[in-house]
């Protein structure tokens, strides 16, 4: 399967174009199968950039949601309004709620638009909780089981549930990735990796009995990784042979150039406008 997978939302911009830059994560992928939509960012910048870089959102198949968290779902209402009627698919509990607490500050980081009016707009929700093909050579990888001992969850992080129960630190039971089977071997859009990047590499390898893996683009959430879990995860990068990793969003500047330093030419800032084809 022919594809290109083009970053529309992210923390920084890469290409000298009528773009902007938000904290959050959304990528359009083409294939000669048909189009699709991963995540949708904050919603500041995916209407403008989409036009902006020629990617037209009325001609998606399915919208794709990583996790329910603000910056990978706030476009949404945008994009429902340009496309319409379309399937949205996420995890069953995509729409729980979550607070981000760090000293004195804390935010409310869940969706920021009730299911209601996300349907009122032509959301189809598909949800569900296992690997689902989409598409043609097109995954949703479901929930990722958690089997690695070094990879953690997130300190500053609480689910809460409507009788008042807390979960801390919120494990993200929610967070997906999308897999494209493309002629050149796996491509694994991670949104920001809270299950783990070795854990969702191995997950999808199994799941699909394949491991040729050719690249992963998106969020690693190795920007809050312990240097023994990100040691670990160079570990597995290199067993795999990947030849492409462009990280995004959650990696940080500083996970990002060891990154660099360690995979060289394999290696690529995942900007707003970065394009990867296979």
């Amino acid at each position: 399967m022919k594809t290109r997978v083009t970053i529309l939302c992210e923390n920084s911009v890469g290409v000298p174009s009528d773009v902007i830059g938000e904290h959050g994560f959304s990528c359009f992928i083409e294939t000669d199968k048909g189009n699709y939509l991963f995540d949708t960012g904050q919603g500041l910048s995916i209407m403008h950039n989409s036009l902006a870089l020629d990617k037209e959102l009325r001609s998606i198949e399915a919208i794709m949601i990583s996790h329910g968290h603000y910056d990978h779902t706030g476009g949404l209402p945008a994009v429902l309004k340009r496309k319409g009627v379309v399937d949205v698919y996420g995890h069953s509990e995509m729409f729980a709620q979550r607070i981000w607490s760090k000293n004195d500050v804390t935010r409310d980081i869940g969706i920021p638009y009730r299911r209601g009016y996300l349907e009122s707009l032509g959301a189809v929700f598909k949800l569900g909780t296992e690997l689902v093909e989409v598409g043609s050579g097109v995954y949703l990888t479901g929930q990722i089981p958690r089997k690695s001992l070094f990879e953690k969850n997130d300190p500053n992080m609480t689910l809460l549930f409507p009788d008042g129960k807390r979960v801390h630190p919120d494990p993200v039971e929610d967070d997906l990735s999308m897999v494209l089977d493309s002629d050149k071997g796996l491509i694994i859009v991670l949104g920001c990796a809270h299950a783990g990047m070795v854990n969702i590499l191995n997950y999808v390898t199994e799941q699909l009995g394949k491991d040729r893996i050719y690249a992963v683009i998106g969020g690693t959430h190795l920007g809050f990784a312990s240097g023994s879990q990100f040691d670990e995860t160079l570990k597995v990068i290199d067993q795999y042979n990947i030849e492409h990793l462009g990280v995004s969003h959650c990696t940080g500047l500083e996970k990002a150039s060891l990154l660099h330093a360690h995979l060289g030419e394999r290696f690529f800032f995942g900007t707003v406008g970065a394009v990867l084809e296979a």
